[in-house]
């Protein structure tokens, strides 16, 4: 099957590359550690010029052999590569926005290899507090693909995106930093003293710790209630090997509490790597969240979409 678009998801981690084929069928994909906090830096040759640069090593590495073998394929990046810390920074879409029309929108920088990369805007909503998301969008979009009715839409990571779409627009979305708060609170407080990593999900601690969230003690919030995580265990409530899938369960819980009203009678769907989306599906379930679904391969296809949009590629004609 002939490849007809490089497809990149450029995070600050990691560097995922897809090839996709007709209809955004991947045809072949790896995953790379250089994000673009984390990029190569030993020189070598790119069309024939000595190059130290980041990210033009980093491109190489992801794709420059599938440029090789066919030199005319298009490429679109979406993530942190268009932030003003990446290759090329992409302007913000202000909310509302259609998703879709991002297409319209990309913004270029030409690689060594004289190919150009065609990066995804990220979404900037400034009512209220600014928030900002990059690669979410594009997820949103592979999400909606298909999807005819309005939903809310949970991307659960280190900065968690619930993201509210009406119409194929994203009207508003917030960012809880949930998972970024677990690995400090682990690593580097008091209460990472006490905790034992277990090969077993603590399915109970967890529930518990989704369950004080949610109860009169939760309300005080979520700084009142950490505190428990330690005191738990110093009372013998909570072994070391529980006080991990405990403070997860708290902290997810507390974010969940943070929703909407409105999103109990909403569709919810969850993008994300399937371990982490399973514990917020039984979180939301915990919390009396009906109607949530999966996703799956979302960031391939809204990369593939908004390529379409863009005409860097053609949808597949119908007989």
């Amino acid at each position: 099957m002939q490849a007809q678009l490089i497809a990149l998801d450029w995070g600050t981690s990691s560097l995922r590359a897809y090839k996709l084929g007709p209809a955004g069928t991947v045809l072949e994909q790896r995953s790379l550690a250089w994000g673009i906090m984390h990029l190569p830096n030993e020189p070598r040759d790119i069309a024939g010029v000595r190059c130290s640069d980041g990210f033009e090593l980093a491109f190489d590495a992801a794709c420059g052999d599938w440029l090789d073998a066919e030199p005319g394929l298009p490429v679109i990046a979406c993530g942190m590569v268009g932030s003003a810390q990446g290759w090329s920074e992409a302007a913000y879409r202000n909310t509302p926005v259609d998703v879709a029309s991002l297409g319209q929108a990309l913004h270029k920088v030409r690689s060594l290899r004289g190919v150009d990369v065609h990066i995804v805007p990220g979404v900037i909503e400034q009512v209220g507090l600014p928030n900002v998301m990059r690669g979410e969008e594009t997820q949103v979009l592979g999400v909606l693909q298909g999807l005819g009715t309005d939903a809310l839409i949970g991307l659960p990571g280190s900065h968690s995106k619930w993201v509210e779409v009406v119409d194929g627009c994203i009207i508003h979305f917030d960012t809880f930093m949930t998972g970024e708060l677990f690995a400090v609170l682990s690593k580097h407080s008091l209460l990472g003293r006490t905790q034992q990593h277990s090969a077993q999900f603590q399915a109970d601690a967890f529930d518990r710790g989704v369950q004080v969230a949610l109860s009169k003690d939760g309300q005080r919030g979520v700084l009142s209630t950490l505190f428990s995580a330690r005191t738990l265990g110093l009372t013998a409530e909570l072994s070391p090997e529980q006080q991990p899938d405990y403070l997860s369960g708290l902290l997810i819980g507390h974010e969940l509490a943070g929703l909407p009203g409105s999103a109990r009678h909403k569709p919810i769907i969850l993008v994300g790597a399937a371990p982490l989306c399973a514990r917020y599906q039984r979180a939301l379930a915990l919390c009396g969240f009906a109607h949530v679904s999966l996703a799956q391969e979302a960031t391939e296809r809204g990369l593939w979409q908004l390529a379409v949009a863009s005409g860097l590629t053609q949808p597949v004609l119908e007989a």
